[in-house]
């Protein structure tokens, strides 16, 4: 199958390499919260000129937009994409929240399926009106020629950081948002401090820098200084989680949160809030807990690190665990295969 992409806006993160692998990109040039009709007529022009056999869109913009204008442009097959799975107002905007609306509206007869990343997104979906029996999951899959075990990896970060390799090092990959909720996790691991001394912290992703001054003062406040390592946003990601003995999520909300995958597939344990589809990527309820109890995550850590520390083989076992987990249920090929099943076979 050929792909073309449009984006509704520019090349983002991935257009210059779609590019480099010769898939056709264009981009509108839309503006964020605005709507301009005239690049709504080109994005029918371009799908006509195209002539595709079916759109696929992601997200409500694009399913509404996109969804839209592959009527107009003659396109009978249209697949919708969404992944959130949560919509309360408390943590979605207004607009998102309207334009969801609409498109639960128009979920019966636009879009032949509506595909969803997690359970969880299919059911709050369907509960806010979409259309049952259009739902599909088609859970995310990770990359293993890229979340591998890698000791090589797990050193290199390590000595950069200088970080020992007989040092319990713990992190989380997630910008800095109220949602991700950094703060219960430093909370959880000032308490981990009253009864294990020998670890470090290391966090990753946007905003995660000295230069945040909110986090700053959190990592005070906690009185973790000298114990938490800022290293802001990485291209480097399967090293990081290589380099950890433990990845926390302690997101309020999300829909298959992709950092728990990645860092199972590198044998890396994981522990998660009970949000989205974490809690059945681990496969282990034992490793996820309530989000906002820094207690119970801290007891957490504390039993990990416990076997870390003391039961070798038990510690063998859970990272065996972990990337079997992934390569047998979340692998690139499974989530290709089942989009390819969804758009020419029985979904």
């Amino acid at each position: 199958a050929q792909h073309v992409v449009i984006s509704l806006m520019d090349d983002g993160r991935y257009g210059v390499k779609l590019r480099e692998n010769g898939v056709r990109v264009y981009c509108l040039g839309m503006k964020k919260r605005s709507f301009e009709i005239a690049k709504v007529f080109n994005l029918v022009k371009i799908i006509k000129s195209e002539s595709p056999d079916l759109v696929q869109t992601w997200m409500y913009h694009a399913d509404f937009i996109g969804g839209i204008a592959a009527r107009f442009a003659g396109v009978k097959r249209v697949f919708w994409g969404v992944r959130h799975s949560n919509l309360e107002k408390s943590v979605t905007r207004r607009s998102t929240l309207l334009i969801a609306r609409l498109c639960a509206i128009l979920s019966s007869f636009l879009p032949e399926k509506v595909i969803c990343c997690a359970d969880k997104a299919a059911s709050t979906h369907i509960n806010m009106g979409y259309d049952k029996a259009k739902i599909v999951v088609i859970h995310n899959g990770v990359d293993l020629t890229r979340f591998y075990p890698n000791v090589e990896a797990r050193n290199e970060i390590r000595s950069d950081i200088k970080v020992s390799s007989d040092t319990f090092l713990v992190g989380m990959v997630g910008r800095w948002d109220k949602q991700k909720d950094h703060a219960s996790f430093l909370k959880a691991l000032s308490e981990v401090r009253k009864n294990f001394e020998n670890f470090k912290c290391v966090l990753v992703g946007t905003n995660i820098s000295e230069e945040n001054s909110d986090l700053v003062r959190l990592v005070s406040q906690t009185g973790l200084e000298g114990k938490v390592i800022l290293c802001g946003q990485r291209n480097d990601v399967p090293s990081i989680m290589n380099a950890l003995d433990l990845h926390v999520l302690s997101s309020f909300t999300e829909g298959f949160p992709n950092v728990v995958a990645e860092s199972m597939a590198c044998g890396t344990p994981c522990v998660s809030t009970n949000v989205g589809d974490a809690a059945f990527i681990l496969g282990d309820e034992k490793l996820s807990w309530q989000s906002s109890d820094s207690v119970m995550l801290s007891e957490l850590i504390t039993s990990i690190a416990s076997k870390w520390a003391g039961e070798p083989m038990r510690w063998h076992d859970l990272k065996e665990y972990c990337r079997s987990r992934i390569k047998n249920n979340f692998s690139h090929q499974k989530m290709v295969d089942r989009f390819e099943e969804v758009w020419f076979g029985n979904s």
